[in-house]
This record gives C-alpha cells, structure tokens and sequence, in this order.
C-alpha cells in the first residue's frame, strides 16, 4: 500500500488526495516525533504553573476567565471535545474527512501544538487503518478552525462517537478501534484544543476542489473543441499570435489545448477556405480560451493559497519557536474562504459557456445543418432536447452556488468569537459547484460526440475523434431517442473520472495542460 509520510515540512496537494480519495496509508516521520516530544516538554512545564494559561488552565471562548484547578485539567480536555462534536445534518463524505484529519496531522507534526506524540501517532493510526469518524454537514463557522468537524474526529479519538472502517461498515468507536488494536487516548493538558483548533476541514476541501478542477479546465477545453468542429467552426481564432496579445497566462495556456485538439480534423479543413460564409462564431466558441483561460488563473491564485496554508501551523494558543505559548488568531478562515468563494465563480462560468455551445448544436437555426436537438426523427424523436434544460437547471443551480459564503458573519461565543470567517460553508457549495460543472461539460461532450457523428462522411480531428471513440464504449453513438439518464451518468463518469482527458492526451505528441 502507497504511504504518506507527515513530517515537519508541508505535505502537497497529491499527499492530500491521495490519503483522502485513493486510501494512500500515513505514518509519521521521526523530525516530527521530536518536534512533537519538544514542545510537549513546554506544555507539561506550564501544566502546574499558578499563571493562568489558556487552553491549559483555563476554559475556552468566552469561558477564557475562568481558571481551572489542576485535578480537573485533564476532565477539561475531554470535556471540551465532548461539547463541540455537536455536529448535525449529513454526513460528510469520506475523502473530506480523511483530508481534515491528514492535514490536523501535519499541523501537530510541526510541533507548534504541544501535543504529546501518542496522541499524534493515534490520529495517524486511524487514518493509516482506514477508520472514519462520522462528521456532520453543519457545525463549522470558519473560525477558531472547524470546531465541529474536527470534534468529532477527536471524539473517535477517545474512544467515544461513531466511526466507519475500512469497508464502510458503521459502529461505536470504542469497538472499531479495538479490532484495530487501536487504544483511545486519555487527553492531557492542551491536547483537545490542539486537536480542533484548525483550518483543516476547509482546506482539505480546497485541495480536493484544486485537484478536480484541474481536470474539468482541461476537459472543458476538450468539449470546447469537440463543439467547433461540431458547429463547423473556425480554428484561427484560437492562433498564437492573436492570443499573445493579451498575454494573460491561463488564456494562452487554454488557446495551446485548442489549437492541439482542433490540428489536422478533417471537418475544420471543409471549410477552411475563402468560399466559407460564416465570418465569425459565436462568443461561447470564439470566446473559449478567454473563459477557461481565466478560470485557470484563478486556479493558480487558489492554489498559492492552499500551498502557504499547507505550511502554515494552526493551533491556537501556540507553542512558539522560542518556547512560548501564545494565543494568536491564525486559526480564522478568511484566506481559505476567499479563494473557496472566488473558485465557484469561474467555475460556474465554465458551465454557462459550455451550456450555450450545447444549446447552438441542438438549435437548427444555429446548427449550421444539423437537425433539430440532433433528432434521429425530430418530431417523432427529441434527441438531446432535455440534456440541454438538465445542464440549464445545473447552471442555474452553480450561480447561486458562486453567491459568496464569507460576507457572511455571525457573532458566537457570547460575542468573544464575535466575526467568522464562514469558510466551511464555502467549501461545501464549491463541492458542489465542482460536481454540478462535471455534470454540465458532460452533457456537452455526449452531445458534440452525437453531433460530430452526424456530421459523417467528414471526420474530427486525431484528439477529439479519440474521445468520440473512447465514448462510445460507453455510449452508443445517434439513433432513435433512448433512456437518457444513464447515457448522461456515464459521460459524468467518463468526465469525472479523466477518461476523455486520457483519450485527448494518447492522440497528441504533448499532453493537455
């Protein structure tokens, strides 16, 4: 089994899917057992101070002033993982939770959190056999981290709460960790804080969005192509020295793609002569690189941030480099909450430009002859007629879902906590704005690939043929109207997966970037 190794330094974005989504194990790293084991020493030389220290000896939020005697320091630590796993609706998917707790565990390996190593390595153990607490849908502000979600992984922790194995099976904490030969941990001073004071839920769900996003640009710039061809476009738009005139790196980036998959088809040299009639296509074929270029570049800027948090160690208070503990207030979501909100925009841009092409090649008036909805019989047959209002609903849908989480504010705590950061909520409409956005260039593709059929004798290009191929051992190609819903699922499966990305990048000398 693949292994990640958490050590002091930063993990990436791929240590982070591929312990999330593909079950890569953990363990860690000696650096950060003695990181860990030296601060631990300077919690436990404060643990009998008379000095009130928080989180140590005293209660927590608006409770920071009230002093807590040594007798009762280890009951505060479990008490306080107790009252904030009050987590409700949903549960949360697993490569999400699997994410927070990974990155929860490189925030302890820095040694910044005072943690006693054991605890650490428990985390790791649970990760490492598969066990997933159950986490709830609400219960995050964004601030003094996601409280809630990380609660109730530290409940399992402890040997209390409900958690799944590694074949998803349900049960009581206490009896999954035993199986496992896992034994809960008794929290000492400081721990519990150190195990939900983190950003870590919101900025896992970053990473998992960077990384599918990455491959939804590509495939958008594949669908992109596959409709030009489809709607008898022209590929000169997309020349290099028209698009180095406005240098923004991602649109150069996305022109490359098209020009790529656009080289040597057969349809595009049909009418690539002086005798064509149309002198200018539409906004959402011309307009493409621009679009997905600058849903690039806010990629690029979302991923500068996640990398600076990936190195970021938030805990509140800290155990500084020096030997101090210091509250601080590293743990607010704003920079995580930003670029979570900014991400859903472009990406429900990507959908509205997708959804117009879908709507040009089902459109006979627009078309440039094919038939109506791409109808075997139209009249008698409505071919993609409703694909198209499926991707509407969608898109519609991602608008509201661009609708910023983090203007948002509520006070909490008796108004101690009183601005957050509502980074969690952001998270969770991107998740959904990345699967609605699969949804949408799936129905694009399955509808350019009936399209490009139907242009028969003339052929697409290498690339975008080699999709239209890869396709139809999935989907078969235009005839008579069919049950519909399982031919879109499986085009959402091919996109999601990266199947037509992989089709598009074994037809080309270079691969799609």
């Amino acid at each position: 089994m693949q292994r990640v190794t958490v050590g002091v330094g930063p993990l990436t974005e791929s240590d982070v899917v591929d312990v999330a989504r593909n079950g890569a194990g953990v363990e860690l790293g000696a650096d950060a057992i003695a990181a860990i084991t030296s601060s631990r020493a300077v919690v436990e030389a404060l643990a009998g101070d008379s000095e009130p220290h928080y989180g140590i000896s005293t209660g927590f939020g608006a409770l920071a002033m009230k002093h807590i005697p040594l007798q009762q320091r280890a009951l505060l630590q479990r008490s306080l993982i107790r009252s904030h796993a009050a987590g409700s609706g949903a549960e949360v998917e697993r490569e999400v939770v699997r994410a927070l707790m990974l990155l929860r565990l490189s925030t302890l390996a820095t040694g910044r959190t005072g943690i006693r190593p054991q605890t650490a390595a428990t985390l790791a153990a649970l990760l490492d056999s598969g066990i997933t607490p159950v986490v709830h849908e609400f219960g995050s502000l964004g601030c003094s981290g996601d409280l809630a979600p990380l609660a109730h992984v530290a409940l399992a922790l402890i040997g209390e709460g409900t958690v799944r194995d590694a074949q998803g099976r349900l049960g009581p904490a206490v009896d999954v960790l035993r199986a496992q030969a896992i034994a809960p941990v008794e929290l000492a001073e400081k721990e519990g804080l150190a195990l939900i004071n983190g950003t870590d839920g919101m900025l896992g769900q970053l990473l998992l969005a960077c990384h599918d996003l990455d491959l939804l640009l590509r495939t958008a710039d594949i669908t992109a192509a596959m409709s030009v061809e489809a709607l008898l476009g022209t590929a000169r738009v997309f020349a290099a020295d028209l698009q180095a005139l406005r240098p923004q790196p991602g649109q150069a980036v996305a022109a490359a793609n098209m020009r790529a998959l656009l080289a040597d088809s057969p349809i595009i040299a049909s009418h690539a002569g002086p005798e064509c009639v149309y002198v200018q296509d539409a906004y959402s074929m011309r307009c493409a690189p621009q679009v997905a270029g600058a849903a690039r570049d806010t990629l690029a800027h979302a991923r500068s941030v996640a990398g600076h948090e990936l190195a970021s160690a938030v805990d509140n208070p800290v155990v500084t480099l020096e030997g101090r503990v210091e509250s601080n207030g590293n743990f607010h979501g704003a920079p995580i909450a930003y670029v979570l909100d900014f991400l859903a925009i472009p990406a429900a841009d990507v959908a509205s430009i997708s959804e117009r092409r879908t709507d040009r090649m089902l459109d006979s008036a627009r078309s440039r002859g094919l038939p109506p909805f791409l109808a075997d019989d139209p009249g008698v047959d409505s071919g993609h007629m409703i694909a198209q209002y499926t991707q509407a609903a969608l898109v519609s849908e991602m608008k509201r879902l661009a609708v910023p989480a983090s203007v948002d504010s509520i006070p909490s705590s008796a108004m101690q906590e009183d601005h957050v950061s509502m980074g969690w909520s952001a998270a969770r409409k991107l998740r959904r704005s990345v699967d609605a956005l699969t949804r949408v260039l799936a129905i694009e593709l399955l509808t350019a690939a009936r399209a490009l059929d139907l242009r028969a004798p003339l052929r697409p290009g290498p690339a975008t043929g080699a999709v239209v191929t890869a396709l139809r051992e999935l989907v078969p190609g235009p005839g008579p109207d069919r049950h519909l819903a399982p031919e879109i699922e499986a085009a959402v499966e091919f996109v999601r997966l990266g199947a037509a990305v992989a089709a598009a990048d074994a037809a080309l000398p270079e691969p799609l970037r």
